[in-house]
C-alpha cells in the first residue's frame, strides 16, 4: 500500500522548499503566492536499516523499499474554500491523501514576505484548518439536504444512521472543530469513508525553523505549535526546510557527517516519515529471496491473509499458511538455517496478526 500525504500551508512558509527536498527536484519555489500552479507528486523511499541488512545477507538481484508519496498542494489563503486564490480545485487534491502535512512558518525573516504580514504559527494553522472545515461543511450540508426528508419519514436504518452522523459532523464543523477530534465507531467510519472528509484525516504539523533552531530543537513558535497539536492528538516535526533541501545534495556519507557535526541523529525528512507511520499506525513486513528483498507497508491490526493480499489478491484468496520469521531472530541468529534449528520459524494461519519486522513466505493455492 502506497502511503500518500498532501503538503499544505500558506504561501511562503517553506512548503515548496520542503517538496524540493523530498523529490530532489527543482519545483518552482518563488517568493510570491500561487507559485505552484499544478499539484506535483513526488515519491520517496522509506528509510529502513533492516532492509539494508537483509539486502547484505541475501544479495538479491534487486532491493525494493516501501515508498511514501507526497503531493504538493498550491498555497492556500484565507477564503480558499470560497474560491479565493486558487480555490476549491486544490482542496479536492487533499481528499485523495491518507494524511495531511501542514507546513507552519516558525522563523522570522524580513526578506521572505508573509502573506499575513507577520509570523504567527497558530493564526496560520487556524486559517488553513478553517478553510478545510468550510470545505467539509459544504459537502455535509449538500448531503444532508439530499437525505433529510427521507431520513425523517422513512424507517430505513441506514439512511437514518447516516443522517444522524452527518448532523453530528455539521455541529462540530459549525463550532470550528475538525472531525478528527470526534470519536466514531467502526460502522460510523465506514459511512464517513465515502465522503473523504479532509478534517477527518490525521495531520502532522511541520514546524519550519531556521538552521540554528534545528540544533536547539525548538523556539517560542514551535512550543506553541506543539501545545496546539497535543490538544488535538496530532504530531509535530521540527525541521529546517532550507537545510533539508541542502542535505539532499550531499552523498549519504557526507550527510551523516554533517548531521553528526550538528548533533542531530536523523534528518527532518526521516523524522517526518517516521512520524507519519506512527500517526497512521503503519508497520513493515519483508519478503526475501535471491530474486529480490522487499519491504511492504501494512496497517497495524491486519491479519496474515490481508497482508498477503497487499502483494497479490491471489495470495489472499488462496491463502493457506504463512511461514514467519522475526527480523530480530534472523539478525541475532545470523542465518535461516540457525533460525530453523532454534525453532524460531513459525507456521501461522488465517488469524495471525502480522507484526512489524516479520519476514514472511506466504503459502497459497488458487
Amino acid at each position: 500500500m502506497a502511503l500518500k500525504a498532501g503538503i499544505v500551508g500558506l504561501p511562503n512558509v517553506g512548503k515548496s522548499t520542503l517538496f524540493n527536498a523530498i523529490t530532489k527536484k527543482n519545483i518552482l519555489a518563488a517568493n510570491y503566492p500561487f507559485a505552484t500552479i499544478d499539484p506535483n507528486v513526488g515519491v520517496v523511499t522509506v528509510p529502513d536499516t533492516r532492509l539494508e541488512f537483509l539486502n547484505n545477507m541475501y544479495i538479491p538481484e534487486k532491493m525494493i523499499p516501501t515508498t511514501y508519496e507526497f503531493t504538493d498542494i498550491a498555497g492556500l489563503v484565507k477564503g480558499a474554500s470560497h474560491g479565493e486564490g486558487l480555490g476549491n480545485k486544490f482542496l479536492s487534491h487533499i481528499r485523495e491523501t491518507d494524511a495531511i502535512v501542514e507546513v507552519v512558518r516558525c522563523f522570522d525573516n524580513p526578506d521572505i514576505i508573509h502573506v499575513e504580514g507577520s509570523t504567527d504559527p497558530i493564526r496560520d494553522i487556524e486559517i488553513i484548518n478553517l478553510e478545510l472545515i468550510f470545505s467539509d461543511m459544504e459537502i455535509v450540508e449538500n448531503r444532508i439536504n439530499k437525505i433529510e426528508k427521507k431520513a425523517q419519514t422513512t424507517k430505513e436504518k441506514d439512511v437514518v444512521k447516516e443522517y444522524d452522523i452527518l448532523k453530528r459532523c455539521l455541529e462540530s464543523l459549525n463550532n470550528n472543530i475538525p472531525l478528527r477530534r470526534l470519536e466514531f465507531d467502526e460502522d460510523e467510519l465506514l459511512i464517513l469513508k465515502n465522503f473523504n472528509f479532509i478534517t477527518l484525516k490525521p495531520i502532522i504539523y511541520v514546524a519550519n525553523v531556521s538552521e540554528d533552531d534545528v540544533v536547539v530543537g525548538h523556539n517560542d513558535y514551535t512550543d506553541k505549535v506543539s501545545k496546539y497539536a497535543e490538544e488535538e492528538g496530532s504530531e509535530v516535526v521540527i525541521m529546517s526546510c532550507a537545510m533539508e533541501s541542502e542535505l539532499v545534495e550531499l552523498s549519504d556519507d557526507d550527510k551523516k557527517i554533517f548531521l553528526q557535526d550538528m548533533g542531530i541523529t536523523n534528518s527532518g525528512l526521516d523524522k517526518l516519515i517516521f512520524a507519519t507511520y506512527h500517526l497512521l499506525g503503519l508497520k513493515t513486513f519483508f519478503t526475501v529471496g535471491k530474486d529480490e528483498v522487499r519491504a511492504w507497508t501494512f496497517k497495524d491490526g491486519m491479519k496474515a491473509p490481508e497482508c498477503a493480499g497487499i502483494i497479490h489478491t491471489d495470495f489472499q484468496r488462496g491463502f493457506i499458511k504463512a511461514e514467519v520469521t522475526s527480523f530480530d531472530d534472523l539478525r541475532n541468529l545470523g542465518s535461516e538455517s540457525k533460525v530453523k534449528e532454534a525453532g524460531k520459524l513459525r507456521l501461522e494461519g488465517k488469524e495471525y496478526l502480522m507484526q512489524d519486522g516479520d519476514i514472511v513466505l506466504f503459502r497459497f493455492n488458487v
